[in-house]
């Protein structure tokens, strides 16, 4: 009885091991069974079709009988047609169910919201056709853009015979008011004044509108060569010294030196004397007006920065609007065509940049353009001082408290400062009166 209890253990092991060796057989012949099996057919689809659908420039769906889906393309996913497998969107759902029921084409324009990614909604051209016994096609093109560039194209229109309507108007009548005043050299001489400053106000706008339309155009940045910043500041304060003289503006320029950028000089210079000529047009009499130069990493920031009547936030999201004016009443009286701004956001649109604003009504607006730089040996990014709420763009702010704290001819444009902090605070550059 003892020989036969001692077996028992030796006999479980030996079961064990069995049943362990045929698990491990059972596995392999399961592994290699897998390996070896057929795969799966993918649903049938005509070749043909295959083919003409890749090189359609729309998105295409191929669903089948029970309206699964069969092939899609990158489009159809980009536009948020297909999820899940099936299609999503619930009109073009309604699309495909009324072709299944009669089989004719259905062809419709159909808004579609952005989600899951995105807001606002998609204007989309959407064709829905029965292709085989069993199959059905979903082809959708995004006519966004077009519709969005066509009704640009339109509100451009009007505005441009709006705006030259008033000083073709102008000149009309006061060309018929000197004609009555024939007999009066006084009142010749002064509404011939007149009749000149509507003709420049009538040219600079027709310049600008040129300027802006030649903007738009593939390659209007013409043959690109490294540009000196300093240069092209130098050149855009020495255009705007006239207007800033005219209101006694002090104009203060500075900041890092010997910056280089890769783009069109001229363009360049057009861009930063607009927005020169911009902060001198909303500020007061005897302020000060300051341009400066920063390089940050990769980037050159070229901040133009004004003590002006400044801009609220529902207005920020507008200054850069075809003839889009703060104050419309004091943009004509100086002059101002509404598209400046327009000009400056295409000119760094198209360096490869953008351009920003930071403003509070009654404390003035900082304009920065930001711009990649012409690669050096060292593009490292500088340590950054305690932010300002005015440098979250990576803008220069002058406040007064600094202006009042330097000598007339050293003002201090400081990338953190602020009215109601520690105007020593932060990266100071010390900028050189430019007039």
């Amino acid at each position: 009885m003892d020989g036969i209890d001692g077996l028992a253990p030796l006999v479980a092991g030996l079961l064990g091991v069995g049943v362990g060796l045929a698990s491990a057989l059972a596995f392999r012949w399961s592994e290699r069974a897998q390996k070896h099996a057929p795969p799966q057919p993918e649903p049938e689809v005509d070749d043909g079709l295959v083919r003409t659908l890749a090189v359609l420039r729309s998105a295409a769906v191929v669903l089948d009988e029970q309206d699964n889906l069969v092939r899609a393309s990158a489009p159809a996913y980009a536009l948020g047609l297909v999820r899940g497998g099936r299609i999503a969107p619930p009109a073009i759902r309604d699309m495909i169910a009324l072709v299944r029921r009669d089989g004719v084409i259905r062809d419709e324009e159909l808004e579609l919201d952005r989600a899951p990614v995105g807001r606002g909604s998609l204007l989309v051209q959407v064709r829905v056709a029965q292709v085989s016994g069993r199959h059905l096609v979903v082809l959708a093109e995004d006519l966004t853009q077009a519709r969005r560039l066509e009704a640009v194209r339109r509100d451009f229109v009007v505005n441009v015979s709006h705006e030259l309507k008033t000083p073709v108007g102008a000149l009309s009548l006061l060309a018929e008011t000197v004609q009555d005043a024939a007999d009066d050299p006084e009142a010749v001489r002064r509404f011939a004044g007149r009749m000149q400053a509507e003709a420049q106000r009538l040219s600079a706008l027709v310049h600008e509108i040129i300027e802006l339309s030649r903007l738009q155009v593939a390659g209007a940045l013409g043959p690109l060569a490294i540009v000196d910043v300093d240069a092209v500041v130098a050149e855009a304060v020495d255009r705007a010294r006239t207007g800033a003289a005219a209101k006694n503006v002090r104009l203060d320029v500075g900041g890092d030196t010997g910056v280089q950028l890769f783009g069109n000089h001229d363009l360049l210079v057009t861009a930063v004397r607009n927005l020169v000529d911009n902060a001198i047009a909303y500020s007061g009499e005897a302020s000060h007006v300051g341009v400066g130069v920063r390089e940050h990493g990769d980037v050159v920031e070229i901040a133009v920065v004004d003590e002006g009547i400044g801009i609220s936030p529902s207005e920020q999201e507008r200054v850069f609007e075809r003839f889009y004016r703060v104050d419309a009443a004091r943009s004509r009286a100086t002059g101002g065509t509404g598209l400046g701004l327009s000009i400056v956001k295409h000119v760094a649109g198209d360096h490869g940049g953008e351009v920003t604003v930071w403003s509070q009504p009654g404390r003035g607006s900082t304009f920065t353009m930001r711009l990649p730089r012409v690669p050096g040996p060292d593009t490292a990014a500088p340590d950054e001082g305690p932010a300002g709420p005015a440098d979250e763009h990576g803008v220069t702010r002058l406040d007064q408290t600094t202006l009042d704290q330097t000598s007339p001819d050293q003002t201090s444009l400081d990338p953190g400062a602020h009215p109601d902090t520690d105007p020593d605070q932060g990266e100071h550059v010390q900028h050189r009166s430019a007039s």
